[in-house]
Formats: C-alpha cells, structure tokens, sequence
C-alpha cells in the first residue's frame, strides 16, 4: 500500500515518523500502539475486508444506505475509510461495498494498528445510534468482545490483589462485564440481558426482522416466552397489521387531500352485497386505529354491480 503524509485536517492525528536516534529504544509497554495514531494511505480494494463479526451475523449494508452514497457521486469517497492494519474496516463499509461495484481500484485510509478485539471495540464507538447498525446489530457484535472485558476485569481484579489467580470472576465483575458489553453497544444493559435470551429462544425468522429493523428486541423478548411456532404466528399477525395500517394511513392522507369520501352506508351496503355474491371476499379485521376505517379493494370498485352504487371516481 502506498501511504501519503496527511494534514492534520484529514487525521485527527497521524503516525510520527520514524527517526534515527542515539537514545535507547521505547520499552514494550511504551511501544504499545495508541488508537489514536493512525497513517494515511491509498489501499487496495482486495486488501480490504469487513469485521469478521459482520461476517458471523450475516450484517450487510441497506439498499437505501447505497443509494444515498450513489447520489452523492465522487463526494462520498471523499472522507478516507477508517481501517486496521491487516485491512478490517471500522468506519466505511458502505463505501467500500459501493467502490466495489463502480469497479474502482484503490480507496483512501486512515490505518490504525489494532487488535481485533480493540478493532471491534473501536466499531462499535464509530457506529453508535448509526443508520447502518441498530440496537440489535450493535449488541450481537458487543457480546463477541465478552471474553476481552472479562479478561480486563480479572486483571483489574489481580492488580488490586483480590482473588489472584481465581479462574472465575465474581458476581460483581460479572455485572461490570455486561455493562461495558452495554456501554460499547450504547444500549441499556437489558437489552444485553434481553438478547442473549433472544439468541437462545427466538425463532431465525425473528432474529433475521431483529437484524434488518423490523422488530424491535422489546416486542421480541415477548414473544420469546411462547413456543417458537406461535412466534412466528405472532410476527406474521404483527407485519400484516403494520402494512395494513400503512396502507390504511396513506389511504386517509389521500382522501384528506381529495377531500372526497364515499358515503358510509352505502359502502356498508355494498360490502354486504359483495359479501352475499362471493362468500369470504369480505375480510373484517380489529385494528389498533382509535376510529373505524373501511379499505375498498379494486375488485369493488371496478365490478360491474358495485361502481354505480359506490360513485367512486
């Protein structure tokens, strides 16, 4: 990769330089990189790739997350990329999917020297309350840095010399260890406690809603507590609820517009003829509305015994 020297204004802060000098060398614990430090750099397309946690959750960038870096043309590729070492994007990965079906070669970076765990760490600090990453999304890579937060107690918990050497943490280091889980997802710690119950007892239908936003960790911990068949009843019951009461607001917003609305009784009418015609055509459904609302399908509409009576233009 070919690194460029970049202004301060392009990195917070960069790598120094390295120099000769006749003092002796930094001790280990001097050299230990800061993640603050980081070098520009043009890097490759190919040398670049997702957190492997993106890769385990099936995470993927939403459509409308690339079309609106299409629209912004060359802009969008005009902040660099944030990136580990070895290539593992931390800031960027809708830049990097878009770069890669324009065909494009090379992309700026901003090269930090990381563990995978701190890379994951420094993620999630990059994507919190992000459009790409929901709760949900940012608390299932959370519990992967488990094992690196209870690595840091145990050696907090040794240093002040309390159970050296113990293999187990105890109940507090534990409760410690699920609120950083929390503070590095930026979520309350229920909904850590909440998502692990998720994870053992959700059916995949509801972690795939939970993942692309559409159900939320409290509606699902819900339906967790019932069998995982009428989970999905539930979701199902749930999603055609929420298209129905879309199509119900946008069909209330047109007639506010219009200021055109049939007569209810003969709407009524009408329905029940339609009912006593084709048994079963006419669906009645107990919403969540305060008022009472009537869809009409086209078949009503466009039937030869139906128009006349309704007037509907």
């Amino acid at each position: 990769m070919e690194s460029f020297l970049a202004k301060p204004d392009a990195a917070k802060a960069l790598e120094p330089s390295n120099r000769t000098s006749d003092k002796p060398g930094p001790s280990e614990a001097e050299r230990k990189p800061d993640i603050k430090l980081g070098r520009l750099v043009s890097c490759p397309l190919d040398h670049l790739r997702p957190h492997p946690g993106y890769i385990r959750h099936h995470l993927t960038v939403p459509a409308y997350q690339l079309s609106a870096l299409v629209s912004l043309g060359d802009l969008a590729f005009q902040d660099p990329l944030l990136i580990t070492r070895d290539g593992v994007i931390l800031d960027g990965y809708a830049r990097w999917e878009l770069a890669r079906k324009q065909g494009r070669s090379t992309l700026l970076c901003i090269e930090y020297e990381l563990t995978e765990a701190e890379a994951l760490h420094r993620l999630l600090q990059r994507h919190r309350r992000s459009n790409g990453l929901n709760d949900f999304s940012r608390i299932l890579l959370a519990l992967e840095l488990e094992p690196w937060f209870k690595e840091k107690a145990r050696a907090n918990q040794q240093a002040g010399g309390q159970g050296k050497g113990s293999a187990k943490l105890p109940e507090a280091q534990h409760i410690d260890v699920r609120q950083e889980i929390a503070r590095a997802a930026g979520v309350g710690a229920r909904n850590v406690s909440n998502v692990r119950t998720i994870l053992q007892t959700a059916h995949p239908r509801l972690i795939e809603a939970l993942r692309d936003g559409t159900l939320t960790i409290n509606r699902a911990i819900r339906w967790c507590r019932q069998p995982r068949a009428q989970q999905v009843e539930q979701f199902t019951q749930y999603r055609l609820e929420r298209e129905t009461s879309k199509v119900i607001r946008q069909s209330i917003a047109r007639l506010k517009k219009d200021k055109t609305s049939p007569d209810p009784i003969t709407v009524l009418n009408a329905l029940q003829q339609q009912e006593a015609r084709q048994p079963g055509s006419v669906v009645v459904r107990v919403g969540r509305l305060q008022h009472t609302v009537v869809l009409i399908g086209q078949d009503l509409l466009t039937g030869p015994n139906s128009q006349g009576v309704l007037q509907l233009k």
